[in-house]
């Protein structure tokens, strides 16, 4: 296996900011050489929320492509933690963002997501699929209170790889799962450019191994 292999598959598909213009399709920047147990270059922990920090780390996962993930594994129960891994250097307002992700364990929840328009750790939208749930539902994050916008049912396996998707147009939004769109929502409450950022939520232990950052313009 060669040294690119044997990177966690996350591909940022970002250019320098500000964005490449409308148009011309952003370049790949594969992130750099990982080390089990670290948080990945370009990458922060936060936390919305209450209980334990936030626990990001790279894992073996022979699942994954290149055979490494990213984890958020702390087990804390507490309902209300919403572990982040925002990554660093991205800022938009209209984006569509893909990610693979496994649940793990939990049993207060099994959850993996998608923020955007991230401003901090208490305000921000939020597409998440919930392997107790069996739904994929969007969100407002707004001064750490997190207000459902939409839902649909949809099956979400623990152990088994997923893809979950945003695309972010203005107040329209469309949210997709397995490579189907499930729905599409209207939302106004976060208009400005924010920063993408992986989720999860209280004793949610989810792997993630490949995340595509597109701007729309």
């Amino acid at each position: 296996m060669t040294l690119i292999r044997r990177r966690l598959t996350i591909a940022l598909l970002i250019g320098a900011a500000p964005f490449a213009a409308h148009g011309q399709a952003p370049p790949i920047r594969p992130l750099a050489a990982l080390r089990p147990g670290a948080l990945p270059e370009g990458f922060a922990a936060a936390r919305t929320g209450r209980g334990a920090p936030a626990v990001w780390e790279v894992v073996a996962d022979p699942s994954a492509e290149g055979g490494m993930a990213l984890a958020q594994t702390g087990a804390d129960p507490t309902d209300y933690r919403y572990p982040l891994a925002i990554v660093q250097g991205t800022a938009a307002t209209d984006v569509a963002v893909t990610v693979r992700f496994k649940p793990v364990a939990g049993r207060t929840d099994q959850a993996g997501g998608i923020a955007i328009r991230l401003a901090d750790a208490d305000n921000y939208l939020l597409v998440r699929a919930n392997a107790l749930e069996d739904n994929v539902n969007f969100y407002r994050v707004v001064n750490g209170a997190r207000r459902e916008i939409k839902g649909a049912a949809a099956k979400v396996t623990s152990g088994v790889w997923h893809t979950l998707g945003i695309k972010a147009d203005g107040d329209r939004f469309q949210i997709s799962f397995d490579g189907t769109d499930l729905f599409t929502a209207t939302d106004r409450s976060i208009p400005g450019a924010g920063k993408v950022a992986l989720w999860t939520k209280a004793d949610s232990v989810t792997r993630f191994d490949r995340l595509e950052i597109r701007p729309l313009r």
